[in-house]
């Protein structure tokens, strides 16, 4: 699938997720020995942040910037990508094997990682890559 890359930001449209958005982590194209057809590794965010204003204080603000992260294979078919983009290097961090035995210990960092990133918006610097930022953390609204 020519659209569907790694970093790209997609909206899952079936399932436990549907209606949540997620990064691709790693695209099978032709499939593997298990699933026979084209399908992605996506790391998403189950709970997204809430709104932040400037009055209120430190610990109400990490406690509202919380976000639950989820880590899914899913088949092409039920992903549909936007045109964000996230550069987020989350390959080296989410190993094929981890996720399968150590899934919990994924998450966790997968969480520190998207918490960090949320907290520090403000210093990306690429427009474009703002925007995609912007965009994966905000909630779906429909």
């Amino acid at each position: 699938m020519g659209v569907i890359k790694s970093g790209k930001v997609v909206l899952v449209l079936s399932g436990r997720f549907a209606g949540k958005k997620a990064v691709v982590v790693r695209t099978f194209d032709d499939g593997t020995a298990e699933k026979k057809f084209g399908h992605a590794l996506i790391a998403g965010v189950d709970r997204a942040p809430r709104k932040v204003t400037k009055s209120m204080s430190k610990a109400k603000v990490a406690k509202r910037s919380k976000v639950k992260p989820f880590l899914k294979y899913v088949n092409y078919t039920h992903l549909m990508p936007t045109r964000y983009s996230v550069d987020m290097d989350l390959k080296k961090m989410v190993d094929e094997g981890d996720v399968k035995s150590d899934a919990t210990s994924v998450k966790k960092d997968l969480k520190k990682v998207f918490e960090e990133r949320y907290m520090n918006q403000k210093d990306l610097k690429n427009e474009k890559k703002a925007a995609g930022n912007a965009y994966f953390f905000s909630r779906l609204r429909f």
